[in-house]
């Protein structure tokens, strides 16, 4: 078979269900196979960054692999940062990039799209994915493809194909398929029953979700072993809206002095901690009321756990979830009562605020159910705080700003139903044009704009600047030219029947553009803007 249809076939075995991409002239015989063979749907976006959005958003959502297809230099460099946020927060994008020919470097001539050398864009993706290779080589790139596929999949993290042109129809054997690596059984064993071990001292243990349960496709094990432990669960900040509906003791999310004190005490006071695929950022703990000891808590994240001043390399949290649950007897357990949430926004004529948001998207859920969510950076991220639980995407580490329309759009393609969407003006700015190509792509999202004229969390953290100033782009009158429906609401009257109209209206997207007065915040961004300052502050003092 030719080495395009090998790729494919491997992508597919492996998980993936798309193609994300934007064609360019290196890409352009890629690109042919990939949409006459059929192996796997091809959506094209406007801008490369969108690309990896949806791609990161369409893995986050299917605990899967997806695919971001562009060509070399222009299209490639433009995908950088998505690719860097997915990098940073664990999601399983394969990049698959177009080159020139084996001919065309060797030719002497600088290369259109080429930066400081032809393997300039290889080193810049070598920062930012766990593997890579470039495919010039038939008899060497099945094996190739094969190792960095099973690394984009243990290690959720992106990785990096380059395929020369004139590679594409190169003839080659099929992509061996590689088995997963395991844990060694013993250390398996032994680190499960040190874990257990320092559990079962502790009065108050805590378990702590992260993103990475999501990202091997493991709440329900987890769930599992939280009902057997019988310990109460939080998720990170990261982690917001994990195991929704399961049978655990699920009592909020952890975000230190911006969230709830009883979840925060719970966390910061325990003696017993189990973070389970939680990253250490200043995002999950930078605001912690109390200085958290990670030196008795128990971590598992990437592939290794630390115990104290112990640790257990090579050691997949699947691995570990698995010998714990078999080293402890089953046990009974219901769903947990939802934790409350606000609810019953008021039909009258008072002017929005963030968490009048909130409210009309719960009340919205109640009604409906469960919507699986897409959000920007800014105050929507943190307004969707006082959201019910329920499934979400969004770059809560890495905050890249223009995230959340191309996200949303990658989730419904990907099978999450209608989506909503929570973005800010400015990030707005940057990717919401991409809603243009909903007619075409046949999805029909709900856009939630949060325009306050303003950089708001920015703001935030420098309120003195008027460069956190934006200008009113009347996004609402704009939906119709780009094929969808918009409405702009001021007061909470008109916010509560666009919604409802919204939801209701099937077949191009919704946008609804909510009028904020520059300056009001959330109740959490507040309480996070200023324990972040707090922290900052005092850790300048000591320098």
């Amino acid at each position: 078979m030719i080495l395009a249809d090998a790729l494919l076939q491997a992508l597919k075995a492996q998980g993936a269900k798309e193609i994300f991409g934007i064609p360019g002239d290196f890409a352009l015989p890629f690109f042919k196979v990939v949409e006459e063979s059929g192996v796997l749907p091809l959506y094209t976006m406007s801008h490369e960054p969108a690309v990896g959005f949806a791609a990161d958003a369409a893995g986050r959502y299917g605990s899967r692999i997806s695919v971001a297809a562009i060509t070399y230099g222009a299209g490639a460099f433009n995908l950088v940062n998505a690719i860097a946020g997915a990098y940073a927060e664990r999601a399983p994008v394969v990049v698959i990039s177009g080159a020139p020919s084996l001919q065309e470097r060797s030719r002497g001539l600088l290369v259109h799209h080429q930066a400081k050398s032809l393997e300039s864009q290889e080193r810049v993706y070598y920062e930012i994915t766990c593997d890579q290779a470039v495919l010039s080589d038939a008899a060497t790139a099945p094996a190739e493809i094969a190792r960095v596929l099973r690394s984009c999949i243990e290690m959720s993290a992106p990785v990096y194909l380059e395929l020369p042109r004139d590679m594409v129809r190169a003839e080659v054997e099929p992509v061996p398929n590689l088995a997963p690596r395991h844990a060694e059984p013993a250390a398996a064993a032994e680190c499960a029953e040190e874990v257990l071990d320092k559990l079962s001292k502790a009065k108050r243990p805590c378990l702590v979700a992260g993103v990475e349960i999501r990202r091997y496709g493991l709440e329900g094990r987890v769930a599992e072993l939280a009902r057997r432990l019988q310990i109460p669960v939080v998720t990170s900040f990261m982690g917001r809206g994990l195991m929704v509906g399961m049978p655990v003791d699920l009592r909020g999310t952890y975000i230190g002095v911006a969230g709830d004190p009883e979840v925060t005490n719970l966390v910061e006071e325990s003696d017993g901690l189990l973070l389970l695929g939680v990253l250490l950022s200043d995002t999950n703990f930078g605001v912690s009321a109390k200085q958290v000891d990670l030196r008795q808590a128990v971590h598992a994240c990437e592939r290794s756990v630390d115990i104290g001043f112990h640790q257990y390399p090579d050691m997949p949290l699947g691995d570990l979830v698995a010998a714990m649950i078999d080293r402890l007897p089953d046990a009974e357990g219901a769903v947990s009562p939802e934790a409350p949430f606000l609810q019953g926004l008021p039909a009258d004529e008072a002017e929005i605020e963030p968490t009048d948001i909130a409210v009309a998207v719960n009340d919205l859920m109640a009604e409906v159910g469960t919507i699986h969510m897409a959000s920007d950076v800014g105050d929507c991220l943190f307004t969707a705080m006082d959201m019910r639980h329920t499934p979400m995407s969004a770059p809560g580490y890495y905050a890249g700003m223009g995230y959340g329309v191309p996200a949303g759009m990658g989730m419904q393609l990907a099978g999450a139903g209608r989506t909503m969407i929570l973005v800010g003006d400015g990030a707005f700015q940057m990717t919401g044009w991409e809603l243009g190509n909903c007619r075409r792509l046949g999805i029909d999202p709900l856009v939630l704009v949060f325009n306050n004229e303003s950089w708001e969390m920015l703001r935030a953290f420098q309120p003195e600047s008027r460069f956190n100033d934006l200008d009113d782009w009347r996004f609402a009158e704009l939906a119709d030219i780009l094929g969808g429906q918009g409405q702009r609401v001021r007061t909470r009257a008109e916010l509560k029947s666009a919604l409802e109209h919204a939801w209701s209206t099937r077949g191009r997207f919704q946008l609804i553009e909510i009028m904020l007065r520059r300056g009001v915040m959330s109740r959490t961004l507040t309480r996070f803007a200023s324990g972040f300052k707090t922290k900052r502050d005092a850790a300048e003092a000591k320098d």
